[in-house]
């Protein structure tokens, strides 16, 4: 463990020298203790996943907290390993990214020392196995996020969503720490082993405990209708937080959920099931409210909640696979959610650091205001795009593995007697179709208007290229996602241990090596047909003179950027058939006399939990409060009257205590 504590050192001494360091070079000083941190960090977690050895370490801080220990197992190992590697880019990134802001008047000091107590505190937090030491890092980590999340805080829109992420932070924090006091108390200790003796014994209404997590650490992940400050503050973050945040940081819930699952000898019918429907619900409703944003960020940020949902379907799966004794379902169920977990870290921060790139050069994250990128930003544009079809579970990269584990799971468990288990596993297989669909759709969408046409506003016309130190890291993710997809079996290395601990020692590696192979090899074919097919063409063209001419114009030739599909056009229709599921606002202006000269139709999307349940509560709530505002008079003998009655009361109730 020697080595995991200097990697952690090395953050923090790498923050703190980037606080008295020059502006001009607080990046790369950030970046070189990053590396240092990153490559001394993987020694003892590739001693974990690769040569299977549990790194395990405790000491004694004091009386309140006992011993506590820190354990790299595998579940934890593998969730340090994302965060080590999506840090690490992201302090390349950073270095070219954030100097737009030194001409702003803004001290980059803050920012690199809480980026890096944000991954510090991240490490900590899977793999701290003492509840109370837990719960500090965790709040670390809120807190360095929210320091994060308001970088920018002159503007009112990024206070706003800073808050609303440290409420709703601190709502999530009240019910893991409801949790933890119920073990606590019949435990006597405030150690991780001790927890789980207390829920094997059945001592505690195990489903009651588990939903009490499902909450706390569902706000963290993204869970719908717990995800709404997700697409705040993902916008408001710069964009490498926005990559670390939706990349990793919202899956230290998902591995909270699966380290309480792993307590649970047999996970319930119910908790399953409800597992199983808040996913589905998530990956729907997440994916309908990306269709119809304009905002590229906010987009992506409701993207977190559909892929959360996707990695809480095969935990859904995974855990109906235990209450139905279907080690098939069971193991593929697992493979698929631990996987994506690790998937969508490389494919939504490759699409963070993408959209980061576009806001660098437009000053616009408006999807309506850019167009033609690709011919200024060609590299950018190839990255976005193999994000974009990764994203979409689109062979053959990363993205279709870790579902295809997850619809080979739902399948596998289609043979039990059980009516009930039957249609939720159908409805399952359908709703994960559909999101698939409009994941498509939507990035379709994000692709074409961004990049293919002709520029729609003057922001999108004098762009160029971001620096390779932004490039390179897209490139190295990139490179990844590409290997897991058609080299899935070193992937399912890293997950396997997990799985099999998961699955209660169910070892299926030889049928999923087996079935990943196949699918490996398919990929390769389909790419040499591609390749064979691309020369066929080159040949048979080389000879000939090549026109290019418009698709269709009517006989019009004199196109303008108006005359292109909009984003708003685009979703248009599937907007209107999801129905009531959206609320949209409409501003329009229509236009007026025989020759108007304005027409205006704006179309603002809005989230249905923020609208209808958040905003009424927290009304009610102000109101009610208003009711004593009277107290606050301002007035200092009033003060000093509440203190008298206070200490009056106090004497009473001692001398009453004492008789």
């Amino acid at each position: 463990m020697l080595l995991f504590y200097i990697s952690l050192l090395l953050l923090l001494i790498g923050g703190l020298v980037c606080l008295f360091s020059p502006e001009k070079i607080k990046g790369i000083i950030n970046f070189v203790f990053s590396t240092i941190s990153f490559f001394i960090m993987m020694i003892p977690l590739f001693r974990v996943l690769v040569w299977n050895s549990i790194l395990k370490d405790s000491f004694y801080i004091n009386p309140v907290l006992g011993n506590v220990s820190i354990e790299l197992d595998f579940l934890s190992a593998f969730f340090a390993f994302v965060i080590s590697l999506v840090g690490f880019l992201a302090g390349l990134y950073s270095i070219d990214y954030m100097k737009v802001y030194i001409n702003k008047n803004k001290k980059l000091s803050s920012h690199y020392f809480f980026q890096n107590l944000l991954i510090i505190s991240m490490l900590l937090v899977v793999t701290l196995q003492n509840a109370i030491a837990f719960l500090i890092v965790w709040e670390i980590m809120s807190l360095s996020s929210f320091f994060l999340v308001i970088f920018e805080d002159e503007k009112k829109e990024v206070i706003k969503a800073g808050i609303n992420y440290l409420i709703s932070m601190h709502i999530g924090l009240i019910f893991i720490i409801c949790g933890f006091l119920l073990l606590s108390i019949q435990s006597n200790d405030f150690d991780f082993d001790s927890f789980k003796k207390v829920i094997e014994s059945n001592k505690l209404p195990v489903d009651v405990l588990f939903v009490l997590f499902f909450i706390g650490f569902g706000i963290k992940a993204g869970f719908f209708p717990l995800h709404t400050w997700l697409p705040m503050a993902h916008p408001a973050a710069p964009s490498p937080i926005s990559g670390i945040m939706s990349g990793v940081m919202i899956k230290t819930g998902i591995y909270g959920i699966l380290r309480i699952l792993s307590w649970i000898s047999l996970p319930s019918f119910f908790i399953s099931y409800f597992v199983l429907l808040i996913a589905l619900i998530s990956g729907i409703m997440g994916v309908v409210y990306a269709i119809a944003q304009h905002d590229l960020k906010k987009l992506l940020a409701y993207h977190s909640v559909e892929n959360i949902g996707i990695i809480g379907l095969g935990i859904g799966i995974g855990m109906l696979g235990l209450s139905y004794n279907n080690k098939n379902m069971a193991f593929f169920g697992f493979s698929g959610a631990v996987l994506h977990v690790l998937n969508h870290a490389l494919f939504k921060t490759l699409l963070f650091f993408g959209a980061g790139a576009i806001y660098r050069e437009t000053h616009t994250r408006n999807i309506e205001k850019l167009g033609g990128l690709i011919k200024a930003m060609p590299y950018t544009a190839i990255l976005f795009l193999i994000g974009s079809i990764a994203i979409s579970g689109l062979p053959p990269l990363n993205g279709f593995v870790s579902e295809f584990l997850i619809y080979f799971g739902t399948f596998k468990g289609l043979s039990a007697n059980s009516s009930l288990h039957s249609v939720a596993l159908i409805l399952t297989i359908a709703g994960l179709s559909l999101i698939g669909v409009m994941a498509l759709l939507c990035f379709t969408k994000v692709f074409s208007v961004v990049f293919l046409g002709t520029p729609r506003s003057d922001s999108a016309l004098k762009v160029r290229e971001v620096p390779k130190s932004m490039i390179i890291p897209m490139l190295l993710i990139g490179i990844i996602i590409m290997l897991i997809g058609f080299l899935p079996n070193f992937a399912f290395l890293l997950t396997n241990n997990i799985v099999i601990n998961l699955s209660r020692n169910v070892t299926m590696g030889a049928s999923i090596m087996t079935t990943l192979s196949s699918l490996s090899k398919i990929f390769f074919i389909f790419v040499a047909i591609c390749l064979v097919m691309s020369i066929a063409r080159i040949l048979l063209l080389r000879k000939r003179k090549i026109d290019f001419q418009k698709t269709w114009d009517c006989g019009y030739q004199a196109g303008n950027s108006r005359m292109q599909y909009t984003a708003s056009s685009f979703a248009d229709s599937f907007i209107k058939l999801a129905g009531k599921l959206i609320i949209v606002r409409r501003n329009i202006h229509f236009p007026e006399g025989i020759f108007p000269k304005k027409a205006i139709l704006e179309s603002h999307p809005e989230d249905i939990i923020e609208k209808k349940v958040i905003k009424p509560s927290v009304n009610i709530i102000e109101r009610f409060f208003n009711l004593f505002s009277w107290i606050q008079s301002g007035s200092t003998q009033n003060y000093l009257v509440y203190g008298l009655v206070f200490l009056f009361l106090a004497l009473l109730f001692l001398m009453e205590a004492r008789l």
